[in-house]
């Protein structure tokens, strides 16, 4: 299954720059996990955490569920691009 693909569908719409996504899909701890990290820019990334994680929570569920015809538990990990500082 093409979850890079499901996760771009679902946040596409949520971030202000879609193309600076970093989607990241690897096997988990177990060949039964897979985990995906999306790294963003900070704005975006509390955008798809959402407040108290609300959006966070429902892209955890979908993806879960597409997830499950697959007999596969799916962990979404979200991280920011750091600020590179300027002396």
């Amino acid at each position: 299954m093409d979850y890079e693909k499901i996760v771009h569908t679902l946040i596409d719409d949520i971030v202000d720059d879609p193309k600076s996504i970093l989607i990241r899909v690897s096997e988990g701890t177990t060949p039964k996990d897979v985990l995906i990290i999306i790294a963003a820019e900070k704005e975006d990334t509390a955008r798809l955490i959402g407040h108290k994680g609300i959006i966070a929570n429902a892209l955890r569920e979908v993806v879960g569920v597409a997830g499950k015809s697959e007999n596969k538990r799916i962990h979404i990990k979200f991280e920011s691009f750091e600020d590179e500082k300027v002396d």
